[in-house]
């Protein structure tokens, strides 16, 4: 296939701009068929593996249709977990940084006030989890009106996890008159029920799993008994050294077990389950993102919503008994270009399971031993010595997008009748500032956020210290996160 390039999809010089500020160089197989036909507002069922691109592939044409100045919202996007949610909001943000889109996450288990604060801005995507958008509509504090994109992300996991009626009561209360995305690994029959009963003449998109799951990863397994993995886990990261690794058991007693033992043998690792309060799964992958730690230990709950380009080495210490799993698990390597390998250590009895996944990607796993103890011996130094140092991030898109940016936190808001065209009037009079050099713009009743863009947020910074808005002297700092 000849390299093709973004430029071919008459996007605006914003989105453009950030594109190549996140390295997005030339677009995966699924954008190639989804971003024309999305910027075309088609109905479309796409079969796309995770790790292929596919939240781009709906995140570049909705940031460049979207209106700006409309306040209510106009995409709706729905995912299975509050991970995923987190992690496309970031993504959208990303792509639509320089064009200021706002988007915001909605998800349980945090304080449904704050969310319903944030709605009351102008905000033009929501991701969000079926229950808490539910609740959003059920309470009014989610207007639906303008919601002109809908896009069901990860259907089948939606099914998996019992959402589906959830989804279907959403769609109910959506207008008709609007563009649907359904994205799946796989095409369950209930799912794709859903999409015929509620879609206009879907166009089906189908990008092939085993391209996705062979061309940049290795995959092996190693026969091992229970007892003695362990010890196996030890041998393979000390041989293979990783930059990066996730380590993944089927229980939350399994990476308990797991990350008890990595940390006793000082392995810069963290752990990750659904048994952890929300705050600190998400301080977890936050640190994992920034390269805090090197291992991270974790149930199939974080093989969704973690998008780091340079994870190394994923090591399946546990079968995945749906060979769904294992897809979304190795998947989390060799993404973006990168080169990835994943081993599988298997125990006698769970042949049928490997089999299954075998039969799924489409090709057999290569059986390899698990190290030797010469060359355990022979990695031992140069493993010592990158477990004494911080891990390289060489990749992490938000950093890179933000490194620019300063969030300046001012003291007045709506009860001072301040709005967001106050902040732009008042910043692009600044000398060698113009209306590009602002972004998203946060006003609430006593305070408000506005992103200085372009390395400027020392020069607006100081200006402000004696300019006032609207003819009202606030105080500014910089935002802490």
């Amino acid at each position: 296939m000849s390299e093709r390039s973004f430029d071919e999809y008459k996007l605006s010089e914003e989105i453009k701009r950030a594109l190549s500020v996140l390295k997005y160089d030339a677009p995966t197989e699924v954008q190639i068929e989804v971003i024309p036909q999305a910027l075309k507002k088609q109905d479309l069922v796409v079969k796309s593996q995770t790790g292929s691109g596919k939240t781009a592939s709906f995140g570049i044409p909705l940031c460049e249709l979207i209106e700006w100045e409309e306040r209510k919202p106009q995409v709706l996007i729905l995912t299975p977990t509050r991970e995923l949610a987190v992690q496309v909001r970031e993504d959208i943000t990303n792509i639509g940084r320089f064009k200021r889109i706002k988007a915001l996450a909605v998800y349980g288990k945090e304080p449904f006030n704050k969310q319903k604060e944030e709605l009351k801005q102008k905000t033009h995507v929501v991701v969000g989890t079926p229950g808490r958008v539910m609740d959003h509509i059920d309470r009014e504090t989610l207007v639906l009106d303008q919601i002109k994109y809908l896009i069901i992300d990860e259907a089948d996991e939606m099914l998996n996890m019992g959402f589906i009626n959830d989804v279907e009561a959403i769609i109910n209360e959506l207008p008709t008159d609007r563009v649907t995305m359904v994205f799946s690994a796989t095409l369950p029959k209930d799912v794709e029920n859903l999409c015929h009963k509620y879609m206009k003449n879907p166009m089906n998109i189908e990008i092939a799993s085993t391209g996705i799951t062979t061309n940049t990863t290795e995959h092996f397994i190693i026969e091992v008994k229970e007892d003695e993995k362990i010890q196996l886990l030890k041998n393979v990261t000390v041989v293979e050294n990783p930059d990066s690794c996730i380590i993944f058991c089927r229980t939350k007693e399994h990476v308990d077990t797991v990350y008890n033992e990595l940390e006793a043998a000082n392995y810069s690792c963290e752990r990750l389950h659904g048994g952890l309060e929300q705050e600190d799964r998400f301080a977890v992958m936050d640190g994992f993102k920034s390269g805090n730690f090197r291992y991270l230990v974790a149930t199939d709950v974080a093989a969704r919503g973690i998008d780091i380009d340079n994870i190394t080495l994923v090591i399946n210490y546990d079968v995945p008994m749906e060979k769904e799993s294992y897809v979304h698990r190795t998947g989390r390597t060799g993404r973006a270009g990168n080169k990835g390998k994943a081993i599988t250590f298997a125990t006698p009895y769970e042949g049928k399971f490997l089999k299954a996944i075998e039969r799924y990607i489409g090709f057999e796993l290569t059986k390899i031993d698990g190290p030797t103890p010469q060359k355990v011996a022979a990695g031992k130094e140069a493993f010592a010595e990158k477990s004494s140092g911080r891990r390289v991030v060489r990749n992490n898109k938000t950093a890179r997008i933000n490194q620019d940016i300063t969030k300046l936190h001012f003291n007045g808001g709506k009860k001072k009748k301040i709005r967001a065209v106050d902040f732009v009037g008042t910043i692009a009079n600044i000398p060698g500032v113009t209306a590009d050099d602002i972004g998203i713009i946060t006003v609430q009743d006593n305070l408000s956020y506005v992103d200085i863009l372009n390395g400027k947020g020392s020069l607006v910074l100081q200006a402000m210290e004696n300019t006032t808005v609207k003819g009202k002297k606030l105080r500014v700092s910089i935002a802490v996160k």
